[in-house]
């Protein structure tokens, strides 16, 4: 198809899409982005060849702009608040969308999503009931948090009544329709990501991580510090949980494009908690092309013009061709960001695929111990393990942010001691 002259709509333009966007101009097409977000704070705005200001939810204004400029695709794979709208617009304007109505409703509603899982032998973790929190039948500790919110917000771990009290209604004001999960609190799992793409309603297992979060002392157990790939359960999840995910997907119909789930392996059980019909909100795409060969990113832009995808992914592409690859999240205290360098070295560095600044020097970071504690995410490819932990610590000595008093505004360096061989 020559894909020359076509517009494309993505929504949302923060700096995950900014490789969805690059692979669509190198194709040819005409992109364009929408958001409220202003231009100097959008990536994908200063990118495109076209953007717009409208809010992604504003649903009729982009269809009536979208009709107007006779826009040929629409498409938004990374980020977890466009999940719904991008379905709804793809429907009003006719054009291909890699999920239908009730499949995202499955894979954003948390509680659609576990009684799917139930009903298909996926294991998740065992929940409480609003009752049973009234009566105080809760075995603490509990986990709170809203049914479809994102990056952490609106969530909390108890340890009594008077932490769920506050954490009930906090996770309610963050979910859309006031409902909310309270769940057993996992400690001594391994928290796991799972991603499959499909081709053409067959499966491809892409990617597994084990995710170390930081500390629960510093308030920041719910955010992930480093995701290293492939996680070291992949044999373990294959010969057990595959199988029946897969089937769960496959009995949703998918076809073409990604699903992922993040959950926890839990004494040899893999329990999942958190689903999304998208890619999770990094830049592991480019990690998978270079390991793999494979871009997902064109893949993507061919399913929103076409419907459909002529990729190949090999067989085993979850094990990176024996390499080691990673996500790693720096994180930042409470202050004014005075000083922020080290991107010409990241750039500089082989092994190091994509860096991404979440905060720019000038701006005040708050205490908000969810994902906008980030001060950057760098995605890693390295030969082995032994030089994969050598490129995390490359980072750590490269990048510097100080504070208004000069004081270092990072905290909480990941230790590559807890990486799992």
């Amino acid at each position: 198809m020559n894909y020359k002259h076509k517009k494309l709509l993505v929504l949302g333009g923060a700096s995950v899409h900014v490789k969805l966007i690059r692979a669509a101009q190198k194709l040819g097409v005409y992109t364009i982005v929408t958001d409220n977000v202003k231009y100097d704070d959008s990536p994908g705005k200063k990118i495109a060849d076209e953007y717009w200001d409208l809010n992604i939810y504003d649903v009729h204004g982009i269809v009536k702009k979208a009709r107007e400029q006779k826009v040929d695709g629409v498409i938004s794979g990374w980020l977890d608040p466009c999940q719904r709208p991008y379905q709804e617009i793809c429907e009003q304007l006719g054009v291909s969308c890699y999920g239908t109505q009730e499949q995202f409703l499955l894979m954003t509603d948390k509680h659609a999503f576990k009684k799917m899982c139930a009903e298909h032998g996926v294991d998740t973790i065992p929940e409480y009931s609003l009752e049973d929190a009234e009566k105080g039948i809760i075995e603490f500790p509990v986990f709170v948090k809203p049914v479809d919110s994102r990056g952490s917000r609106g969530q909390a771990v108890c340890y009594n009544m008077q932490d769920l009290t506050i954490a009930i209604e906090n996770a309610k004001a963050e979910s859309s329709n006031g409902d909310i999960l309270i769940e057993k609190y996992i400690t001594g799992g391994q928290e796991f990501h799972v991603t499959y793409f499909f081709v053409n309603g067959k499966p491809h297992l892409i990617r597994t991580s084990d995710n170390y979060c930081g500390a629960e002392k510093m308030h920041m157990e719910k955010v992930v510090s480093c995701a290293v790939m492939p996680s070291s359960y992949t044999d373990k999840y294959i010969n057990t949980a595959h199988k029946n995910v897969v089937r769960m997907f496959e009995k949703m119909g998918i076809k073409n494009g990604p699903i992922f789930m993040q959950g926890f392996e839990d004494q040899g059980v893999f329990r999942f908690f958190d689903p999304g019909l998208r890619f999770p909100g990094v830049d592991f795409e480019l990690v998978f092309k270079e390991a793999v060969g494979v871009d997902l990113m064109k893949a993507m832009v061919q399913i929103a013009l076409t419907g459909n995808c002529n990729i190949e992914i090999p067989d085993g592409a979850v094990y990176l061709n024996g390499s080691r690859g990673a996500v790693l999240y720096l994180t930042i205290k409470q202050c004014y960001l005075a000083r922020f360098t080290g991107e010409d070295k990241m750039k500089k560095r082989k092994g190091i695929v994509s860096y991404l600044p979440r905060c720019k020097e000038g701006d005040t970071i708050s205490w908000s111990y969810n994902v906008n504690q980030r001060l950057a995410e760098i995605d890693l490819l390295a030969r082995d393990l032994d030089e994969l932990k050598e490129l995390i610590d490359y980072t750590h000595s490269s990048i510097v942010a100080t504070d208004n008093k000069g004081e270092d505004a990072i905290f909480a360096r990941f230790n590559t001691s807890r990486i799992r061989g």
